[in-house]
């Protein structure tokens, strides 16, 4: 699992898994997503739930997941498995827990009091597929001050679902809620996932709905199947041109001429310290990737 702080790390991309699939966690071992999901709510049905719960707990605990983080999404605490999950997850060793249909800060709150004998380490994850959540989002991200709150995975299906609204590929109706939530996120210090595309076998149309991601803002993706890593990865890697902008903005600041400057030329265009967080940024990314790689 991964050693680094969970704020200087890359999430480009998340892979769910269902942790009552044994194959499919021994594969993810291999897989070059940065990070993993072993899911206990939707992907497993009632009757496996507990065997889920234990076989996640065994696989985070046996470990060779390298430097990728480890996530384990719980029921929620409103069903009959939600308060077992949390309990085992605690103690699991994983990196985060996920969870779902939270609506309000109240809910973080409560899913934070949860895990108050769960380590330090342990980070609290929380999925925004509802409606409620939507129209909460800055107080939800403000509680990131006080509880282990420090990323959102966006769940567009299950908040097309409640919405009653149609998912098309363009994703129209849900591009509002998707930037504002980045914003929300942002403006807490939250790292923000995108939702999963369900055109698992449409590779052309999943990298175009993770583009429209990365424009909007987001860390990176969750994805549904490992056929989506390579591309994911792809689209959240900071491209050659952008790392070439990125030396010749700190290069160019770091000229003598421009000492104490707060706005330069670089390439014919306005560039501003603002440009020079940006560019730092972008190559501290590139580095984490190429060691992760």
């Amino acid at each position: 699992m991964s050693t680094s702080p969970p704020s200087s790390r890359p999430r480009r991309s998340a892979l769910y898994l269902p942790a009552s699939n044994a194959k499919a966690i021994a594969k993810a071992r291999t897989l070059p997503a940065d990070i993993v999901i072993l899911d206990l709510e939707d992907a497993v049905a009632p009757e496996m739930k507990q065997t889920a719960r234990e076989a996640a707990v065994a696989a985070v605990r046996e470990g060779g997941f390298g430097g990728r983080e480890v996530a384990i999404r719980a029921n929620g605490l409103d069903t009959e498995w939600g308060a077992a999950d949390l309990a085992a997850i605690a103690t699991s060793g994983a990196d985060a827990v996920l969870v779902p249909k939270v609506s309000s800060a109240q809910d973080i709150a409560r899913y934070h009091a949860s895990l108050a004998d769960a380590p330090p380490a342990l980070q609290l994850w929380t999925m925004i597929e509802t409606c409620g959540a939507v129209l909460r989002l800055d107080e939800m991200a403000a509680q990131a001050a006080s509880t282990r709150l420090s990323l959102w995975v966006m769940g567009t299906n299950d908040l097309a679902k409640e919405m009653r609204a149609r998912l098309t590929p363009d994703r129209g109706v849900f591009l509002p809620m998707l930037g504002m939530a980045v914003a929300a996120a942002r403006a807490h210090g939250l790292a923000i996932l995108d939702g999963v595309c369900n055109e698992f076998r449409d590779l052309d149309a999943f990298r175009a709905e993770a583009e429209q991601g990365l424009a909007y803002g987001f860390d990176g993706k969750s994805l549904i199947h490992p056929d989506q890593i390579a591309p994911c990865n792809a689209v959240f890697t900071p491209s050659a041109e952008e790392l070439a902008w990125a030396q010749g903005v700190i290069a160019a600041f770091a000229l003598p001429e421009n000492a104490g400057k707060g706005a330069i030329r670089v390439d014919g265009k306005m560039t501003e310290l603002l440009h020079l967080d940006q560019a730092r940024a972008l190559l501290t990314v590139a580095e984490q990737i190429a060691q992760l790689s």
